[in-house]
């Protein structure tokens, strides 16, 4: 198995390297620019990519990760944030990342997580989820909500809430992504949600 790292911190890059099983192959870059070179390469093949978000530069970092998320849909990326952030984690959940974890987790919990994403489920980590239950029932909206939306709108609340981003959402309607981000906007305002997630969410439960 390979796995991509962007990491810029040697002393969690060196903490990688003594949790991982022996058949893994860890590779590591330090840039954005090195990240999307590896996965356009002809002998891309990562199972993950691990990203490490250090304190320095965090919410830009977060829109980079977004950014390239946007660009590789189909790459499972878990992150390491160096702090805890709910904003920063809805935010990259709603794009499709895969997981969220401590730099510094532990063996056992890596090989749990692996083996959750790649089942196909999402690893937000405990308090992580603790908070969005509470954040979700403190602002549960009407599921009367979505009665309000046109044909075209329901449908890209469909694709939204199956995890696919503005580009996949785009080519799977036969729209451009600016009309998808126009759709989004007007279907945020009629359902009174503030993000993808919460919106996926809403539309999940019906």
């Amino acid at each position: 198995m390979k796995i991509l790292c962007w990491n810029t911190d040697d002393a969690v890059w060196t903490h990688w390297n003594q949790i991982v099983s022996t058949n893994v192959d860890l590779f590591r870059v330090e840039s954005g620019e090195e990240v999307r070179r590896s996965l356009q390469g002809l002998s891309a093949d990562f199972s993950y990519c691990f990203i490490y978000l250090a304190d320095n530069g965090f919410a830009k970092h977060v829109e980079d990760v977004v950014a390239l998320r946007e660009e590789f849909p189909h790459q499972k990326i878990i992150v390491f944030p160096n702090q805890s952030s709910q904003a920063a984690a809805l935010r990259l959940f709603s794009v499709g990342v895969s997981g969220q974890c401590a730099p510094y987790i532990g063996e056992e919990q890596l090989s749990l997580v692996l083996s959750v994403v790649d089942s196909g489920e999402i690893w937000g980590g405990k308090t992580f989820i603790q908070q969005l239950i509470s954040q979700s029932a403190a602002n549960a909206v009407s599921e009367s909500e979505l009665e309000g939306l046109s044909d075209r709108e329901l449908n890209v609340t469909q694709l939204v809430a199956q995890g696919l981003s503005n580009r996949d959402i785009a080519n799977e309607m036969g729209i451009t992504e600016r009309t998808v981000k126009a759709h989004l906007t007007s279907i945020f305002k009629k359902t009174n949600t503030k993000d993808r997630l919460a919106l996926a969410l809403l539309a999940q439960n019906q």
